[in-house]
């Protein structure tokens, strides 16, 4: 069982935040996804503890890297809309955490410029994996 489905009530807590403080709370922005191998060198060396066993984590664009302070940090993220119709899975909320930078990661990202890049199963639980980027929604989640 995924971690998301022993946890729906972060899917409500999400649906409340975004729903009710739609413009102060949740950011948007793109996710494109990268592929293996993933190293965690701008974060945490090559530290591969530092993955989520669930494989819902992501690279910080430059739009959160915050000087490395995103490192570690999560995010509740949820696919709005993509370039091709159906390309979403809008009814789908995860939760990510920062393991590297985009820019210095070992893959490069689908789609360059994107705010998130998420790991490959992480982006293809919110949306199509053969889609280069898509836009999102996203929150940042202290657990």
């Amino acid at each position: 069982m995924s971690k998301q489905q022993q946890h729906p009530w972060l899917f409500i807590i999400f649906l409340l935040v975004t729903t009710f403080f739609h413009l102060s709370s949740a950011d948007v922005g793109t996710a494109a996804h990268y592929s293996p191998p993933y190293l965690p060198s701008a974060c945490f060396g090559n530290d591969e503890s530092q993955f989520p066993t669930n494989n819902l984590f992501a690279a910080a664009g430059d739009g959160i890297w915050d000087n490395g302070a995103s490192c570690g940090r999560q995010y509740l993220v949820r696919c709005i809309s993509a370039a091709i119709p159906g390309t979403c899975n809008p009814s789908r909320t995860i939760q990510i955490k920062i393991v590297d930078r985009a820019e210095t990661s070992v893959s490069r990202p689908s789609a360059k410029g994107a705010t998130i890049v998420l790991s490959t199963t992480a982006f293809g639980a919110i949306a199509n994996p053969s889609a280069a980027s898509v836009n999102i929604e996203f929150i940042q989640y202290d657990p």
